[in-house]
């Protein structure tokens, strides 16, 4: 989404994602800069950056599906019609990460380097698009990229939920957010609704729209403008009835943040 009041420069690690950028924000390249932030050489790479106003970390390792777990469910299809079953239970799939970009090392490793580089730039704000679910170590998302055993490489919402209290600790001004289940929707459509502790995953619907989300974004900026402002909360969207106006996602956070309220870091 576009703001008049900001002026954004996006970071990506290869020229590869500096493409596929470009294509679907329909963005110039001289908005991008390609970097690896844990290069120790990356201020040169960020020269004149100093004193940012905020930093938008929404990195995320992102799971492939295998390919044998896929051809099986597929070949169970049939069977599971016939008894009126679900004809994929895609939690039975099994997926896994591209090696080297597992959970531990982008979700953590990655963004604390992340953090560390905001402090470094003397950033402001810095706002972490996060998941819900990360009170529950046993959320069917922590079992992503491991084996039946246990082993492998998953616990995303674990390694997020560590990165989260390195940045409560890093002593900058944050705001943390818990999106639902991510939707490709027009924002503004339903309502964003607010809360913490994932007591949001008790509603039927849990999603929200990448575009509603990066509303939360800038939001969370220009409303976060000191310590007294930081804050971790979850958001999912609900619909509304015809003809009923849906308030604003600043309005909105506004209002949240007067109650406040934020995660309990000790669940």
């Amino acid at each position: 989404m576009e703001d008049p009041r900001y002026d954004p420069i996006a970071l990506v690690r290869s020229a590869n994602s500096a493409k596929k950028l470009v294509k679907s924000m329909d963005c110039g390249l001289e908005r991008i800069i390609v970097c690896d932030i844990c290069n120790e050489n990356i201020m040169d790479t960020l020269e004149g950056m100093e004193g940012t106003e905020a930093m938008v970390i929404c990195t995320s390792a992102v799971p492939q599906i295998s390919k044998r777990s896929l051809i099986t469910s597929l070949l169970k299809v049939p069977w599971n019609v016939i008894r009126r079953g679900k004809a994929i239970d895609f939690r039975s799939l099994h997926f896994k990460f591209k090696n080297n970009q597992y959970p531990e090392i982008v979700d953590y490793q990655g963004q604390m380097a992340q953090i560390d580089l905001a402090k470094k730039l003397g950033v402001a704000r810095v706002v972490v698009v996060s998941s819900m679910g990360g009170t529950d170590p046993d959320n069917f998302l922590n079992r992503v990229g491991k084996n039946p055993d246990g082993s492998g490489d998953g616990d995303i919402l674990l390694w997020k939920r560590k990165a989260e209290k390195y940045l409560i600790d890093s002593g900058l001004s944050y705001s943390i957010i818990h999106p639902g289940g991510l939707i490709d929707t027009d924002p503004g459509i339903e309502q964003i609704v607010l809360d913490v502790d994932d007591k949001l995953m008790e509603n039927k619907k849990r999603s929200i729209s990448r575009a509603d989300v990066a509303s939360i974004c800038v939001a969370a900026i220009t409303l976060g403008k000191g310590d007294d402002d930081s804050v971790s909360f979850d958001c999912i969207t609900r619909p509304v009835e015809e003809g009923t106006p849906v308030i604003p996602s600043e309005l909105v956070l506004q209002e949240f943040l007067e109650t406040g309220v934020t995660a309990d870091y000790s669940l």
